[in-house]
Parts: structure tokens; C-alpha cells; sequence
């Protein structure tokens, strides 16, 4: 396995820790500093930990053309499992509005879907370059609304950042839609 690829396997193996965290009643209930509570702190570490991960498996594959067809997949699926891990802890604690969270999944479904669809024909489709801004958007709006309790005035920097996360998610889906158009015809 490439070193890519290991930490891609890392980014993944973060995401049942941060769950596990969630479930620790004295981490939500008590605050490390200005009103972060010690969930959201241990969360945001791992979040940027694994984000650095991301960053780090693309450069070095593209570097040292270590690019697999497991990496065009697998890294893609990684950054949706650790995004969707935070954004349903802050969802589900009031930071994000449902209807963002619901745009953004129904989105990623559809890409997902469409891709393991045009694979069965021996087509990878890398992320394209609005879709990696979509993802470095989504996952700095999540750190900064992690931070949320420091300040209003962060929770407002992070919920535009959210909005302007979920407008590129509905950009680069149209943008993924249209660039694939001829190999999503011809496997419907």
C-alpha cells in the first residue's frame, strides 16, 4: 500500500474515535476554555489532524505519481466520512441548519452514486479543482464553527463559511454533472 493510501487509512480510522468521543457525556458537558467544551476541542484536533492528512496523501501521490485507482476512490469517500462525522455533531447541536447538512448529503450521494455507476465501466473521475475548493471550504467552516463558543462573532464567520460551502457544493455538482454528462448517458 502507498503512503497516500495509508493516510487516507488513517483519515478513516480517525472518524469511529471522533464518534466514540461524542458519546463521552463529560466532554460535552464540561468547557476547556472561553466555552469550548472538551468534545469540540478533541474533535477539532482530530478534524484538523485528519484534514492535514488529506492534504498531505494528494500532494505526495501527485509528487511522487503515487496516484492509485484505490486513492481516486478511497480519498474522495474519506473526506466525506469525516466531514459528514463533524457536520452531524454540529448539526445536531445547532451550529449547522438542516437544510445545509441535507443539501450537502444529497449531493455527495449523487456524485458517489455516479461514480461507482461510470467505474463498472472501467471510468475513474477525480475530483475536479471547484470540488476540492467545496471540500478545504466545508472542512474550515467546520473547524471555525467548532470554535463557535469563543465568540458570536465566529459562529457567524462560520456559518457564512457553511453557506458559501454549500453554494460551491451545489457549483461544483452542477460542474461534476456536466463534465461527466457523456459517461453518465451512456451507463443509464
Amino acid at each position: 500500500m502507498t503512503l497516500p493510501n495509508k493516510l487516507t487509512m488513517i483519515r478513516i480510522a480517525v472518524i469511529p474515535l471522533m464518534i466514540v468521543l461524542c458519546y463521552i457525556p463529560w466532554l460535552k458537558e464540561n468547557t476547556l476554555f472561553l466555552g469550548v467544551s472538551w468534545l469540540y476541542f478533541l474533535l477539532v484536533i482530530l478534524f484538523i489532524l485528519a484534514s492535514v492528512t488529506d492534504f498531505l496523501d494528494g500532494a505526495i501521490a501527485r509528487k511522487y505519481q503515487l496516484i492509485t485507482t484505490f486513492g481516486k476512490l478511497a480519498d474522495p469517500l474519506a473526506d466525506k466520512m469525516l466531514v459528514f462525522t463533524a457536520m452531524t455533531v454540529l448539526m445536531m447541536d445547532g451550529f449547522i441548519p438542516m437544510w445545509v447538512y441535507i443539501v450537502i448529503l444529497i449531493r455527495e450521494f449523487m456524485v458517489s452514486g455516479i461514480r461507482m455507476v461510470v467505474i463498472e465501466k472501467g471510468t475513474v473521475i477525480a475530483a475536479a479543482k471547484l470540488g476540492k475548493w467545496k471540500t478545504f471550504v466545508t472542512m474550515v467552516a467546520i473547524i471555525v464553527l467548532f470554535f463557535s463558543g469563543l465568540h458570536e462573532i465566529i459562529e457567524i464567520i462560520g456559518t457564512v463559511l457553511i453557506y458559501l460551502a454549500c453554494a460551491l457544493t451545489i457549483l461544483s455538482g452542477i460542474e461534476y454533472f456536466y463534465n461527466n454528462r457523456k459517461d453518465i448517458l451512456e451507463s443509464i
